[in-house]
């Protein structure tokens, strides 16, 4: 005899979030958004509790016997497939990279799973395959292992590709939110916002002077140089969706430390500027693919800086900020007319789809 689904569902806890909601978090599309924020600490946080998620962190940091090591996943779902800069296996590639640098890890192997829309072109899963490979060459990772699904025509929109990496942690040093302490500097590795804007042009046909290319790559290269350095490093992340703002937000909060930031400090190309404003997008919450900020001691500030500005992703490297002194968690952005206002999570997400 068949059981009705809400007698199922009743004869387990009650969910944490009122069905009600359900349609309108999950529209939330993921990323920074409040209401994506509110399901992942209320529904998956809360059931999968243990002392590895609890760091908060772009990965899982763990030892087996001597050697301690990085694990993370992540899934694109991005449309176009193809965009100025890049296209949806580069990003697949770059990104799980990009998250296990932010542990401090050195990445070494990737998984790939593929969920393929039934008609998609040979020829198009071809040149996302080939791309991946290239990617992989220049992120000094290997693809070892993998999936494929096919579902039925209309169900995937193309292809969905899921990437999850393995990295070695070569320095003791620990890199996560709960690191990050009053006084230290925080470092931006370059200009904001040109990948979703990049996105958002070919969707809606826009056309401006210059084309705006996604700033899609993998940081690992320069985080190993910064770690090589020796740069006392307190908290690596990656500003993918939601931005900068999503991301110092998620550290603030994390940390239980305030941070401040200078508006006048925060590099936005012009073009990338005046798309954001034609738009009415804020470039603090534009998603980017190839940048990261870095919280260290204040003694290394200045060298980190060097180092970051020697390296091809980080030539637009900045100082955009620092930790307070205040233990309230908070974000503040100091304006360029010298107002400040609180940084906070976007309700839901500005650009979905964007990774």
């Amino acid at each position: 005899m068949k059981r009705d689904v809400s007698e199922t569902l009743a004869a387990g806890p009650s969910c944490p979030i009122p069905f009600s909601d359900y349609p309108q978090v999950l529209m939330a599309h993921g990323g920074g958004g409040k209401l994506m924020n509110q399901l992942i600490e209320k529904m998956f946080l809360s059931t999968f509790k243990n002392s590895l998620l609890e760091t908060r962190h772009d990965g899982a940091v763990f030892s087996l016997g001597n050697t301690r090591l990085a694990f993370t996943t992540d899934s694109y779902v991005i449309r176009p497939l193809f965009f100025p800069g890049g296209n949806i296996g580069e990003l697949a590639v770059y990104g799980t990279v990009n998250d296990l640098a932010m542990c401090g890890a050195r990445p070494r192997y990737l998984s790939a799973g593929f969920i393929l829309e039934e008609g998609l072109p040979m020829e198009t899963l071809w040149q996302i395959a080939q791309s991946m490979q290239r990617a992989a060459e220049k992120a000094g990772v290997q693809l070892v292992t993998g999936d494929t699904k096919v579902v039925d025509k209309g169900k995937g929109d193309g292809v969905f590709i899921n990437t999850a990496g393995i990295g070695i942690i070569e320095y003791d040093r620990p890199i996560a939110p709960a690191s990050v302490k009053p006084g230290d500097r925080v470092l931006l590795s370059g200009d904001i916002g040109r990948h979703g804007v990049a996105i958002m042009a070919v969707r809606e046909g826009l056309a401006f002077e210059t084309t705006i290319e996604s700033d899609c790559a993998a940081v690992s290269g320069l985080v190993m140089a910064l770690l090589e350095a020796g740069i006392e490093i307190h908290c690596l992340r990656d500003l993918t969706r939601g931005g900068l703002a999503s991301a110092i937000v998620e550290i603030a909060e994390a940390s239980g430390c305030s941070i401040q930031l200078e508006e006048r400090n925060i590099p936005v190309r012009e073009a990338v500027r005046g798309a954001c404003e034609m738009l009415g997008l804020d470039p603090l919450y534009v998603a980017n693919e190839g940048r990261f900020l870095a919280i260290v001691a204040p003694a290394d500030a200045d060298r980190a800086l060097q180092i970051m500005r020697a390296h091809p992703l980080g030539e637009g490297a900045s100082l955009v900020g620092r930790v307070t002194d205040d233990r309230t968690g908070l974000v503040s952005l100091k304006s360029l007319v010298g107002t400040s206002r609180v940084i906070d999570r976007l309700s839901g997400e500005q650009l979905p789809r964007i990774c």
